[in-house]
């Protein structure tokens, strides 16, 4: 995708069209932090580059292949100035570079113009660049400001072509290629900002703060891993030897902001009125920059608050709505010290702590009102980020890069309640319960509106988190690149820990859920039985992730018009418990990376290009905090006399069923040797793309690229105890006809509970299509069993391809630019990867995909990120030299829709939970109490899409003449026609015991896009 487009002022325009498009020449290696210039001149000619802003210097030598190569070169303006051997000189002005790209610069040796007095000021749109292979999209803070877009680095990535909105479940990301939104890698001046605890966070820098934004969406090359979706790479300002200063006010007003629709259930009854939510946000921002010592030393400094206030009602039966108050406190600074012109060092530290204040009140059921305060829930996201960064040019063939750098990340939580009661989890999980159970009521007659729901002394959020939850990050990297002849050889080396403390409880200590056993299928008779369910859920753990990358690549320059790219990157994993015990170590999971860019017609205004590449994904550290820690999960079914209406708990409750420890999380620490499967392996993805770029004339290019993703090994757990049980049996470790595994004489779990020791997980890491080669106590004898269980037994082969093509353009003229794409897009398979937005499940790497294998029949079909169609342009028209107006415009399909419902006799007891559902009630036909809906499998998917989404943001921008181009006056409309699309809907068919939904709730919509939003900025800048 073509870089950043940039404003011209030609003089001679056959001189500019050479140097704008470059003359074939060998390519320049880029980093994650930089771009480079490169190009030819003749032997013996000294090539000296320079920025006068930054006092940046280098003199290059020209070889005997003529060319010259200044990779590592900063973002910026340079001058580019070549000294012939006859003495006279020739000279570049304004030449730009980019992060992440090669700008070519050339001097012919047949020039005998006199340059001195022609200024050439790059070229009016992007150049071809013939250096790369990637699919990337730039974009300057300057374009970026000029274009109606929200301030975040998600919305910015948005704009480039095969990227999609994300489920709202896990906030605002971004899908890249049809991945999950958990599968991106983020970067902030070349330290990785990823949140590893289950890669849906990241770390965020001031907005105002951000120079220019690189998206990489496909074809990365072999220095970039621990990714299969795409990555963000953000470069902050820096100070220069031109002081300058500044700040900003934002300010979204609630009066300007449009509402989203109510919700109505299929019967017509008011179910959500959000005609009251209403919502707030207002940010300053400060900036200063400039030298400390001139052409040495450099600082640029950044404070901004932000604040977002907002009230939410919710569902009117829900009983509690909440205000909420954010504050966030964040800054930047920017050092750079140019210890010699070879020498240079960078500090990046950055804090983006966000403080939310939630007030939970109460309300009258089915009315809006707020009728008393339940408490307030206190939260922390962000913290402090430090990196360290050394570049050397020890040569002019040989770049080395060095940087150590240190995160923080608070996740805490606490609550406390109306009576002043401080609400929070230790994360021990033998610490006594707090708080009110969290009551659930999903009796036929509540869904119904026949009986009030029940709501007891209601809860505060429902689970309680740790205050000192959070996540560290300390990673050291080293990069080198050496210039052999043709060749350009990078490699280098990654090493990252990411420690994670994490946890939690239920409020109250359990959740009672009322629900309803209706034999007949038909509600509100006589043969309806009402029980409730108890469930408990504890855990916690300190764990850590231990990443480790070596890469080397090859950028060759086979003839002069065409690149050939080679690359290899060995990938290492070690995920630890909260003991610090190993359960799942991955050494060298190889990453080859080919690819060729051509230059047709060696003038660089037709690239054709194409890549090959497998990427890998590790485990997130999420996956230990329950899956390999000690936590307990229980679950018992009761019948009950009377509801005590202060707790809302049952008053004569009597157990019709033993407990259940699901998934054997009864509190003991688990066997490290006993999670994953011996065999496991990295998730990792194939990925190939052939495209091709041709730039029309100075003012506009286009292109088109294909892209086809093959994920080819996932994980995810599987919890089927039935295969095991199989194997017992066939190795003599069970009678058949008597009990099955018996827990130890020392256990204290009743003796009903099958399965109960420490060495026996039910819930096992594997590669779904693979076998399961499993580390299990099998007799509770303390030795562990190699139980091998064929992979099709387990279930079926994780799948996913992504196939797209993306039509890209830009345009530039004296008062317009223009940039979009077009993309048609299929994503299918039967997992999403990761995550599952099917149900809003965040267990990264642990969901219920592949716990059972009927969970899987049916799940065959486009995914939850399938966007066919996604038309998106974007621009800016200069009126005049004080006004200009700008515009944003998104036309997409919508997303396909599901029919989860109960399956057969719900053998696995997963409820609703099933590509299973139907229109018609089940009957009870064995008299076991739950109804049998038979097996109408539904494929995912199958059940229709959202509706197409379009919309237009449109801004203007006035730069007063009296102010000398010093302030600015901003107006932001974000969905200017207030179209309020419906984005996603309840997706569920049937009640976990059965009964339909298709009457009252199924396909009614849970979230909207977004209504119409005004923005008002004030700057002033000197």
């Amino acid at each position: 995708m073509p870089a950043t487009i940039r404003t011209v002022t030609r003089k001679r325009t056959t001189l500019a069209l050479a140097i704008g498009l470059g003359i074939a020449g060998l390519a320049s290696a880029q980093s994650n932090t930089a771009g480079a210039i490169h190009g030819h001149a003749a032997q013996g000619d000294v090539v000296v580059i320079e920025n006068a802003a930054t006092g940046y210097r280098r003199e290059i030598s020209v070889g005997a292949d003529g060319g010259f190569r200044a990779p590592q070169t900063p973002s910026g303006t340079y001058t580019v100035t070549v000294h012939r051997a006859d003495g006279s000189t020739r000279v570049r002005e304004r030449v730009a570079v980019s992060v992440g790209t090669g700008t070519q610069v050339d001097f012919p040796s047949d020039d005998t113009t006199t340059l001195d007095a022609v200024t050439v000021r790059a070229g009016s749109i992007n150049p071809v660049d013939v250096s790369s292979v990637e699919s990337t999209t730039i974009l300057s803070a300057q374009q970026i400001a000029s274009i109606p877009v929200a301030r975040d680095a998600t919305s910015v990535a948005l704009l480039a072509p095969g990227t999609v909105r994300g489920d709202a479940a896990f906030g605002n990301l971004a899908s890249f290629g049809g991945s999950s939104v958990a599968e991106n890698a983020y970067y902030v001046n070349g330290f990785n900002i990823t949140n590893a605890f289950n890669n849906l966070v990241f770390a965020q820098i001031p907005f105002e703060a951000i120079a220019e934004q690189q998206v990489k969406t496909g074809g990365y090359g072999a220095e970039f891993g621990r990714s299969t979706g795409g990555v963000v790479n953000l470069i902050t300002r820096r100070g220069t030897n031109d002081f300058s200063a500044g700040g900003a006010i934002y300010w979204t007003p609630s009066s300007l902001a449009g509402k989203a629709p109510d919700i109505h259930l299929n019967n017509g009854d008011l179910l959500q009125d959000n005609s009251r939510d209403d919502g707030e946000q207002s940010s300053v921002a400060l900036w200063a920059g400039g030298a400390l010592v001139r052409d040495r030393l450099f600082a640029y400094g950044l404070v901004q608050f932000a604040r977002n206030d907002g009230d939410t009602w919710n569902d009117v039966n829900a009983g509690i709505n909440a205000n909420t108050r954010t504050r966030s406190p964040t800054w930047l600074l920017k050092m750079d010290w140019n210890l010699s012109q070879d020498h240079l060092l960078e500090l990046t530290s950055f804090s983006d702590v966000a403080r939310t204040t939630q007030v939970v009140h109460t309300n009258d059921e089915g009315v809006l009102n707020r009728t008393g305060v339940l408490g307030t829930v206190y939260t922390e996201q962000g913290g402090t980020s430090h990196a360290l960064k050394y570049t050397g040019y020890l040569s002019d063939s040989f770049t080395l890069s060095a940087l150590l750098g240190r995160g923080k990340f608070s996740r805490g939580i606490y609550g406390i309640s109306a009576n002043g009661t401080r609400q929070e989890w230790s994360g021990d999980i033998n610490a006594p319960d707090t708080g009110c159970p969290v009551i659930v009521d999903q009796r036929n007659s509540t869904l119904l509106g026949a009986t009030p729901a029940i709501h007891g002394c209601d809860f505060i959020g429902g689970t309680l988190g740790r205050p000192d939850a959070g996540d560290t990050r300390k990673q050291l990297r080293v990069d080198a690149e050496w210039l052999l002849g043709d060749h350009q050889l990078r490699f280098g080396v990654d090493a990252d820990r990411f420690t994670s403390v994490a946890g939690g409880a239920i409020e109250g200590g359990q959740v009672w859920n009322y629900a309803t056993i209706d034999p007949d299928g038909v509600p509100l008779n006589d043969d309806d039985i009402d029980f409730v369910v108890n469930v408990v859920f504890k855990n916690g753990a300190t764990v850590d992730v231990d990443q480790r990358a070596f890469y080397i690549e090859d950028r060759w320059q086979v003839t002069p018009n065409f690149l050939a790219y080679a690359g290899l990157r060995w990938d290492s994993f070690d995920n630890r418990n909260g003991n610090g015990e190993s359960y799942a170590s991955i050494d060298n999971q190889l990453g080859p990376r080919l690819g060729f860019a051509w230059d047709v017609k060696g003038d660089a205004s037709l690239k054709i290009f194409g890549n090959a590449g497998r990427y890998a994904l590790p485990l997130t550290a999420t996956v230990a905090i329950r899956g390999a820690s000690a936590s307990i999960f229980s679950q018992q079914l009761f019948f009950y006399d009377s509801v005590d209406p202060a707790t809302g708990a049952p008053v004569g409750a009597t157990p019709f069923t033993p407990i259940t420890y699901l998934n054997n999380e009864f509190g003991a620490q688990k066997d490290p040797r006993t999670i994953a499967s011996e065999n496991l392996q990295p998730m990792y993805q194939d990925e190939f793309i052939l495209g091709f770029q041709k730039q029309m004339d100075e003012h506009w290019s286009f292109g088109l690229r294909t892209v086809y993703r093959d994920l080819r090994r996932a994980i995810d757990d599987n919890c089927d105890e039935r295969a095991i049980y199989d194997w017992a049996i066939d190795n003599g470790f069970v009678d058949p006809d008597g009990d099955p595994f018996q827990p130890p004489e020392a256990s204290t779990v009743p003796k009903e509970i099958a399965f109960i020791n420490p060495g026996f997980t039910f819930c096992h890491l594997y590669n779904p299509g693979s076998d399961g080669v499993f580390n299990i106590d099998i007799d509770g004898n303390g030795t562990l069993e190699k139980v091998t269980i064929d992979a099709d037994t387990l279930g079926p082969k994780a799948k996913r391809t992504y196939s797209a093509a993306e039509f890209f353009f830009e345009g530039h003229w004296d008062k317009l630019f223009l940039q979009g794409s077009y993309t048609w897009a299929r994503s299918t398979g039967n997992t999403e990867g990761g995550i599952k937005s099917d149900i809003g499940q965040a267990d990264t790497g642990t969901t219920q995909d592949f716990d059972y294998r009927e969970l899987m029949l049916g799940a065959d079909g486009p995914l939850p990120n399938d966007r066919k169609h996604t038309l998106k342009v974007f621009g800016n028209y200069d009126l005049n030299e004080q006004w200009s107006i700008g515009g944003n415009l998104l036309v997409q399909s919508g997303r396909p829709i599901n029919c989860f419902g109960v399956y057969g006799n719900d053998p696995l007891h997963y409820g609703n939970s099933y590509f299973s559902c139907s229109n018609t009630p089940g009957t009870d036909t064995d008299g076991d109490g739950v109804l049998d809906n038979g097996t109408q499998i539904v494929p995912r998917g199958s059940a229709g899409r959202t509706p197409w989404q379009r919309q237009l943001d449109l801004n203007v921008v006035w730069k007063p003449a009296f102010a000398d181009d010093r302030l600015t006056f901003k107006l932001d409309v974000f969905n200017v026609f207030n179209t309020r699309t419906v984005t996603s809907v309840v997706e569920t068919a049937e009640t976990n015991e059965g009964s339909s939904l298709f009457g009252t709730v199924y396909g009614i919509p849970t979230s909207f896009q977004a209504p119409r939003a005004v923005r008002l900025m004030l700057q002033y800048a000197f």
